[in-house]
């Protein structure tokens, strides 16, 4: 039997390399020895545009090769990589999943999800989500020049980076998940397990849905180190790999 592995918030940059060669190395030795991979956004730190990276670019190349090897490679969009599109799944051979999803993982139901969507006390942050998940505002967006594109991003992200640290400050809960948010998406779909990203705190959480067990599990983000879901024969183990 092989695993299921799930991965998000790798942030990669170029101002981290180390973990951006613990990324590779991770999918080329232990991806490869997996069932199915499953990327559940926010893999770059930013994505600008599919124009905007070479099709040969390290981490799309290993991507590609563990997709070439025979492993299944499924992505979604996170909050930093949202207009991840076609030529991007081409180059990577990869299949790009909807926000949220549903799959069946040794028998069982299981509802993927970026994470962001659940933070619905973060009322900001959703109306700025629905903003730029716009198809129009994506278009004007990718009509403009890369160094334009860049300009805006970084911009972005130093405003998300100011703001992120007066909520820690202040009231750090409004950047997790809201719990009724978790049990009404759960209920929606008609499922009893959720794996997600997004909020960088990994655990599992157990609780009850209708009087039945359920579980939500936590994906950890890779700035100091690398974090991974893996799953087989119904268990879920979720590891911490050094930096």
């Amino acid at each position: 039997m092989k695993p299921t592995l799930f991965l998000s918030d790798m942030h990669l940059d170029p101002s981290r390399p180390q973990i951006t060669q613990l990324f590779i190395r991770y999918l080329l030795e232990q991806g490869r020895l997996a069932r199915e991979v499953y990327l559940l956004g926010d893999i770059f730190e930013a994505w600008i545009g599919d124009d905007a990276v070479p099709a040969d670019h390290p981490v799309l190349a290993a991507i590609r090769q563990l997709s070439d090897s025979g492993v299944p490679v499924f992505v979604m969009r996170g909050n930093r990589d949202f207009l991840l599109g076609a030529d991007f799944a081409e180059a990577t051979g990869t299949t790009l999943l909807d926000d949220p999803t549903v799959i069946e993982l040794d028998g069982e139901k299981v509802l993927l999800m970026h994470g962001d969507l659940l933070c619905t006390d973060d009322v900001e942050y959703q109306q700025f989500r629905a903003m730029v998940n716009d198809p129009q505002w994506q278009a004007g967006f990718l009509a403009k020049s890369i160094d334009e594109r860049l300009a805006m991003a970084k911009q972005a992200r130093d405003q998300s980076a100011s703001r992120n640290s007066q909520l820690a400050a202040g009231r750090e809960q409004i950047m997790d998940v809201n719990p009724q948010a978790v049990v009404e998406t759960m209920r929606k779909h008609g499922v009893h397990r959720l794996i997600h990203g997004h909020t960088h705190r990994p655990d599992i959480h157990h609780f009850r849905i209708d009087g039945k067990p359920a579980i939500r599990i936590v994906l950890g983000d890779w700035f100091d180190q690398g974090s991974v879901l893996e799953v087989m024969d119904g268990r879920y183990d979720l590891q911490t790999l050094p930096g």
